[in-house]
């Protein structure tokens, strides 16, 4: 299958904070200055920006990173009219409405998700199971582990960022969602810089030990 150098290189920094042209050649099969003049060409477009991170010696990084202008090449799950629909259904229902429209979404997709974790063994299966179901909706989601070793969800994008915004209360059953699914406390922390977000579930303890 024929992959585009640009699309790899904006999916490599999706699923980063920054990262330099030569951190990019070492996930691309490709030269320095191939990768270079296509992250050059990128800025100019305005899909790219750059900063300098410091270094024990020597002169600082330029690290290139998404920018806002980026978001819209990952889509969302149809926010417009997502959007649409709750402020019809406030009009109609009353203003608790969207509230119980998306409790019961959240529920529903906890439901259908559980019976597929259920075939996990222990909680680090479950977290990496959950990763491809939550990229499967467009969270490009992975499991990884802090520098304690603990578990963590990470996601680089936030399909229902646009209803979010709109509605707070979507962050609390998501992050709720994921805390039953998991059988543990979860704390939620969100990082935005420029065009980049990561969103981290950072996974605390479990509430039922004897599936481990």
């Amino acid at each position: 299958m024929l992959r585009s150098p640009v699309l790899e290189i904006i999916r490599h920094l999706k699923g980063s904070l920054g990262l330099t042209v030569k951190e990019l050649c070492a996930k691309m099969d490709m030269s320095y200055m191939g990768v270079k003049q296509h992250c050059v060409d990128l800025e100019k477009s305005g899909f790219l920006d750059t900063w300098r991170r410091a270094r024990k010696a020597g002169r600082p990084e330029k690290l290139y990173r998404l920018t806002p202008k980026a978001e819209a090449l990952f889509g969302s799950v149809e926010p417009q009219i997502t959007l649409d629909l709750l402020a019809a259904a406030e009009r109609v229902y009353g203003e608790t409405a969207p509230s119980k429209l998306l409790f019961t979404h959240f529920q529903s997709k906890t439901e259908l998700w559980a019976d597929k974790l259920r075939k996990a063994a222990t909680l680090a299966d479950r977290v990496k199971m959950l990763a491809r179901l939550r990229s499967a909706d467009g969270c490009l989601s992975r499991s990884e582990m802090d520098a304690e070793g603990g578990l963590m969800l990470v996601e680089s994008h936030r399909p229902l960022r646009a209803v979010a915004e709109k509605h707070a209360i979507v962050d609390e059953l998501e992050c709720a969602m994921i805390e039953r699914l998991l059988e543990s406390e979860v704390r939620r922390s969100v990082e935005e810089v420029s065009g980049l977000t990561r969103v981290t579930f950072h996974i605390i303890k479990t509430t039922n030990t004897s599936s481990e």
